[in-house]
């Protein structure tokens, strides 16, 4: 059963809808000022909120405005209840996130008519993000402890043998093994960067301010070509495939700092690589259009369907049981959030020859 909150500075229209909504089988909660709506809103928390705009102490723009700073109301729909039906007001309350709006004097059955919409759109959004959440949780588990456990297990178990039996190892023989375990202690550290990186980047996309901040202090401007070039060959040696690296560059300057940059080439080129054969090209082309840098990634490796482009992200891996790959699929995930949240564009191309990946970032204000 679904709980009301009626927040209404008029005695009998508060009682009136408060005995309709019973009679529907609602539960009601009852406040007869902005204030005291605020307040019943964060202690029941409930299912949807009736409110009217002219209420003394604090009207209901300002209840609107107040929930929707507050994380555990923000999503709780709410429809004003005005006898000011003018634009500018309607532009207002909508601005603010209100989800309908209902006129004074309003029938019985649209108001019942408008709950039931919000009521059902809401439970709708609720269902998508709680199956979200479980696709979610099944990706986690399904990929992060093994990715996690493989590199930790090299590294305990070859830790292990080096103790028990490093007298009978040559010098040349211990550095194998030393390198092996430092192999895969750099798995498992950037694993655990990459897991770190995306729950910061999926929390300022939750927080406005904090995103503005983050903006804010990314302002400088960067030449792309030189940390291009410099990664670009560093990936392409770790995969010993130095030959198929291929760079057509074009010099552009970026607001952007060259931690991120770094990033977002890394990830990039690192699935490029590893998604394709040795052998075959991964071409590197920039461009500096009249308002646009652009940056274009292509592989000729084993691409991706429509239905899997569009299901890409965090912990998203594809055909793993045919396919065995490293990772957590963070990566392409990480690469385009980032892009994201510095005003840029990414979109995939990918037929089962390989994929194109164009990225597209605003050019820095010109300098007065």
């Amino acid at each position: 059963m679904a709980t009301i909150l009626i927040i209404e500075d008029q005695p009998d229209v508060r009682e009136n809808i408060e005995a309709i909504l019973e009679l529907e089988d609602y539960q009601t909660l009852t406040a007869a000022d902005g204030v005291i709506g605020v307040q019943l809103a964060q202690q029941y928390l409930p299912d949807l909120i009736l409110c009217d705009v002219m209420m003394p102490r604090l009207d209901g723009f300002g209840v609107l405005q107040t929930l929707r700073e507050q994380p555990t109301t923000q999503s709780i729909p709410l429809i004003f209840l005005t006898a000011k039906a003018d634009k500018e007001a309607v532009r207002q309350g909508m601005g603010l996130g209100a989800d309908d709006y209902l006129v004074k004097p309003f029938t019985l059955n649209e108001l019942l008519e408008a709950i039931k919409v919000r009521l059902t759109k809401h439970q709708a959004l609720q269902s998508q993000h709680q199956e979200k959440l479980h696709q979610l949780h099944e990706k986690i588990s399904r990929t992060l402890p093994h990715e996690l456990l493989t590199p930790l297990n090299g590294i305990l178990g070859l830790s292990e043998v080096a103790i028990a039996a490093y007298e009978s190892f040559s010098p040349t023989e211990m550095l194998d093994l030393l390198k092996d375990i430092h192999q895969s202690g750099e798995r498992l550290h950037h694993l655990i960067q990459q897991f770190l990186l995306f729950s910061q980047l999926q929390l300022l996309t939750e927080n406005p301010e904090r995103l503005k901040a983050w903006q804010q202090y990314r302002q400088e401007t960067l030449e792309t070509l030189p940390i291009i070039q410099t990664q670009a060959a560093a990936i392409a040696t770790q995969y010993q495939r130095l030959d198929d690296l291929h760079l057509k560059l074009s010099p552009g300057e970026l607001q952007i700092t060259p931690d991120d940059w770094q990033t977002i080439l890394g990830e990039l080129l690192d699935n490029a690589f590893k998604f394709s054969e040795p052998g075959t090209p991964v071409t590197v082309t920039t461009q500096r259009l009249d308002s646009q840098f652009r940056l274009t990634l292509q592989d000729q490796g084993r691409g991706m369907t429509p239905q899997q482009i569009q299901a890409i992200g965090a912990y998203q891996q594809f055909d793993r049981p045919q396919q065995e790959q490293q990772g957590a699929g963070l990566g392409l995930a990480i690469a385009q959030k980032m892009t994201e949240l510095y005003g840029g564009q990414c979109v995939i191309e990918s037929t089962p020859q390989g994929t194109q990946l164009t990225l597209t970032w605003p050019l820095p204000p010109k300098s007065p």
